[in-house]
């Protein structure tokens, strides 16, 4: 029996565009319906078709499109959700061409909670300008409102919150198209490269996604230093050890790593969870009163829990936070360890580094640290 290839599909960005250019249209040609519209992913360079679900002229100048999400064969919870586009047109003297396209976030569509801006990221933004661009004649505008009707229900279940992201999901990515990272293909890409990686270097730091790249890098690690392992953390701890890498940084936001401490090793949240499980465990063992347990237990969110610690170090000048999270970064390097070791009978140096929804390290173990300054060493010495 052959398996069949893992199917991809398109990101949240091409479906916003996808909307917004059939509004456009519609504003236009004052069509009825419209099937599909043509859309360029820019990254990758490539024109594809998108189905339109529904198109309607609300008014003389305004028309409203949607489109529903499909992320090819991927655990991704977007999947065929409405996305909606009302475009609003209009003719003006306009002196500065980057102002002939506003782009708006919607209902459903998160915000950045220290800035109040909408979280609809460069990819998205440079998708609609380029697609639209086109369309318009050179004294026209237009206003784009992307919507999500269920941004917001789907949200409590991302840790988007985690990261300052509030009331709604992020227009996120740097490409159009929306690669199967649950299937065993896309591990297969990440092991390749890893393999690459190992060779140049005996310590490689691992992130689990773009937040903690993004950190390590401005954190001073280079980039040629960093695996990005998506929820593929145990097969890449073991990957690493068969290639020869002697040393392992864990960087990670505390809401994924904790799952570790706990024996997950793959952590994406449709097959496992158990993160208030374990930091309720831990919050134990360390001595915390039973109320205070059973409002961790309670919580809705690792960060709630984490920010519950927080303010019950501040009231009582205590560190419980320290304690708790010491021992959870203790036990998930023992048990990655112990991990590598039962698949690879190699062993591997595992230091880990956790930090919260303001991408601040709060933790780092004694190994952590002096994987760390190692790397750090290293830079310096290769810039000299």
């Amino acid at each position: 029996m052959i398996t069949p290839e893992p199917r991809s599909g398109y990101t949240l960005p091409v479906f916003a565009c996808a909307s917004a250019v059939a509004a456009l249209h519609c504003l236009r040609q004052d069509v009825p319906s419209l099937s599909t519209v043509s859309i360029d992913l820019i990254e990758p360079a490539k024109i594809v078709d998108i189905p339109i679900q529904q198109l309607v002229l609300l008014k003389t100048n305004t028309a409203l499109a949607i489109t529903h999400s499909d992320p090819g064969d991927n655990l991704d919870l977007t999947r065929n959700t409405p996305v909606w586009a009302m475009v609003e047109l209009g003719e003006f003297s306009i002196s500065d061409a980057s102002e002939q396209i506003v782009i708006l976030g919607g209902a459903g569509v998160g915000h950045n909670i220290s800035n109040g801006e909408a979280a609809i990221y460069s990819y998205a933004r440079r998708l609609l300008q380029e697609n639209l661009k086109p369309l318009l004649n050179f004294n026209e505008q237009i206003k784009v409102t992307i919507i999500l009707p269920e941004g917001r229900q789907l949200a409590t279940r991302t840790s988007n919150s985690a990261f300052g992201i509030v009331e709604g999901l992020s227009l996120l990515g740097t490409t159009g198209i929306s690669q199967p990272l649950s299937v065993p293909g896309q591990l297969d890409a990440y092991r390749e490269e890893l393999q690459q990686k190992a060779a140049k270097f005996s310590c490689l730091v691992f992130c689990v996604g773009e937040n903690g790249l993004d950190l390590a890098r401005k954190m001073g690690i280079p980039p040629q230093q960093t695996i990005k392992t998506a929820n593929w953390l145990g097969p890449m701890l073991v990957a690493a050890a068969v290639a020869g890498v002697e040393s392992i940084l864990l960087l990670g936001y505390h809401g994924k790593l904790i799952k570790l401490a706990g024996g997950i090793f793959h952590t994406h949240h449709h097959l496992a969870d158990g993160r208030l499980e374990i930091l309720t465990a831990h919050c134990a063992n360390i001595g915390l009163s039973t109320s205070v347990l059973q409002e961790i237990f309670a919580c809705t969110t690792a960060e709630d829990a984490l920010k519950l610690l927080r303010s019950l170090d501040k009231e009582n000048e205590k560190n419980w936070v320290g304690l708790v999270y010491g021992a959870i970064a203790y036990r998930i390097e023992q048990r990655s360890q112990a991990y590598i070791f039962n698949h690879s009978q190699k062993q591997v140096q595992v230091g880990s580094m956790l930090f919260d929804r303001d991408r601040q390290i709060f933790l780092k173990t004694e190994v952590a640290d002096t994987l760390f300054a190692q790397i750090c060493y290293s830079i310096k010495n290769t810039l000299r």
